[in-house]
């Protein structure tokens, strides 16, 4: 069903004040920032050799990163796993009991469909589906 971990999200207040020490102090690349409208939230993928890290910095007071900045502070916010057919996944989760925070994907970056489980289904981590066969990396 999961392919592999795709990313880890960290919610951080400012990319720029954060980014050089992944750049800088951990010697690691930035792959680039862009604008995810569909969540409200700027991101720099960071390589990481084996895996890819998410820097996620809302864009508004309102969205879920704003939120969670709010409530926790900076820190890991969700682990993303790669998968095919996300449709196809999301309802097989759903027919196990899974609670969906999205039942339907929606845009993500690099143009892919993502969905969230709900933490409450996932013992209290944050899980993101994340189906790349249609986008841009």
């Amino acid at each position: 069903m999961m392919k592999n971990v795709d990313h880890i999200g960290i919610a951080v207040r400012s990319i720029e004040e954060v980014l050089p020490f992944y750049t800088e102090t951990l010697s690691l690349k930035c792959l680039g920032l862009e604008e995810v409208v569909s969540e409200n939230v700027r991101v720099a993928f960071i390589d990481a050799g084996n895996i890819r890290l998410e820097l996620l910095e809302p864009m508004n007071e309102t969205c879920a990163i704003a939120k969670f900045l709010e409530t926790r502070g900076q820190g890991i916010h969700h682990i993303a796993f790669g998968v095919h057919n996300i449709e196809e996944r999301i309802q097989e989760l759903k027919e196990n009991g899974i609670r969906m925070i999205q039942d339907v994907p929606k845009l993500g970056a690099h143009g892919a469909k993502v969905a969230f489980m709900h933490p409450k289904s996932g013992h209290g981590v944050l899980y993101e589906l994340c189906d790349k066969e249609n986008s841009q990396k």
